[in-house]
């Protein structure tokens, strides 16, 4: 499994990939808006060209979205997008204009992931129309009585059934669980925020043992 960073900020990409949990990057309006960028599209084209440049050296991509709604501004802004940078992958929401829009940027052979899924109608479609990735969001479902991991587990039934080569990036990760039961699912990426992925280290029994072997060091010392 795949761990992707649910960021727009260069310095925990930086503390990511000397953890060694750097796959790829995503990125969403929201998580732009956090970062010292101007809101014109010039500078925030810049910044993800520099995600991009950070990976250079990995074999990860980056998710970048399109704010348009329209299916003509959504193709014109998606092809200006994917031309950044060669790991561009346009991120596109589970809307109707979204998957017309899929289908069109696939035949051009531009990679897309279709994100704000919530639903597997919705995973489908964009299996269908040609999707590299799909995001299913985990923790918004649970957020409302739904498990968002049963939703994971149908749409990798469906997706093997059916032979479909859209790959399943589980988001909306809230704590470690989810990322746990995303492995045992067998999904091929999780995006997560840093500091999620970095509590999978913690174990409180890890902290009591290595505690007890460096007081018995010390207390054998001459």
């Amino acid at each position: 499994m795949k761990f992707f960073i649910d960021t727009a900020n260069l310095n925990e990409l930086k503390k990511a990939k000397m953890l060694g949990v750097l796959d790829g990057v995503t990125t969403n309006p929201s998580l732009i808006a956090k970062e010292s960028i101007c809101s014109n599209k010039n500078d925030v084209y810049k910044h993800y060209i520099s995600i991009c440049n950070f990976l250079e050296k990995n074999n990860g991509d980056v998710s970048a979205e399109v704010i348009s709604t329209n299916y003509v501004d959504m193709i014109q802004e998606g092809e200006t997008i994917s031309l950044l940078h060669p790991k561009i992958v346009v991120k596109i929401p589970a809307t109707e204009n979204g998957i017309k829009t899929i289908q069109y940027l696939s035949k051009k052979k531009i990679k897309t992931n279709c994100t704000l899924i919530f639903s597997i109608g919705q995973a489908l479609l964009a299996a269908k129309a040609g999707s590299h990735y799909v995001s299913p969001f985990v923790g918004r479902l649970d957020d409302i009585s739904y498990n968002g991991l049963n939703l994971i587990k149908e749409i990798k039934t469906i997706y093997n059934y059916y032979h479909f080569d859209t790959k399943i990036l589980a988001a909306s990760i809230r704590h470690p669980l989810h990322i746990i039961e995303c492995a045992k699912i067998g999904v091929d990426a999780v995006t997560s925020p840093l500091n999620i992925i970095s509590c999978l280290i913690n174990h409180p029994l890890t902290k009591i043992g290595l505690e007890k072997f460096l007081k018995d060091y010390k207390n054998k010392i001459c």
